[in-house]
């Protein structure tokens, strides 16, 4: 059950940081920038549960092995993302007035994309 939530976690903590830059997309990105607006105000829970279960994996995985899988990194970094403003008491930087994605909002775009795919390829590997 705590791999599906870090699973979960991951998709739609990498979607909420790929928002900015997935509603560019034609057709298709107006819907997705409603979907994020709307999970939006949930963003601190999938926050918190990224980094829970991502640090539960990550002890699980130091303690008794294998080893360190990326699912786990990912998650944290998810959500410390996610909580960077509840954690440092400053608003992360998003895209500008006109929308353009540049500099540390792309960063966190493109991190986001790579959450999504990694959460979908847990979702498909064993454990």
């Amino acid at each position: 059950m705590m791999d599906l939530l870090l699973d979960l976690a991951n998709i739609v903590g990498g979607f909420l940081l790929a928002a900015a830059l997935l509603r560019r997309l034609p057709r298709i990105g107006s819907d997705l920038a409603r979907v994020a607006a709307a999970i939006a105000p949930f963003g601190w829970v999938v926050g918190i549960v990224a980094l829970v279960a991502g640090g539960y994996f990550l002890i699980v995985h130091l303690t008794s092995g294998p080893h360190v899988f990326h699912f786990e990194v990912v998650g944290i970094a998810v959500g410390v993302a996610l909580l960077w403003d509840r954690i440092t008491g400053r608003a992360v930087p998003r895209a500008d007035e006109r929308g353009d994605v540049t500099g540390l909002p792309l960063l966190l775009a493109i991190f986001g994309i790579i959450a999504m795919i990694v959460g979908v390829e847990g979702i498909f590997t064993p454990n």
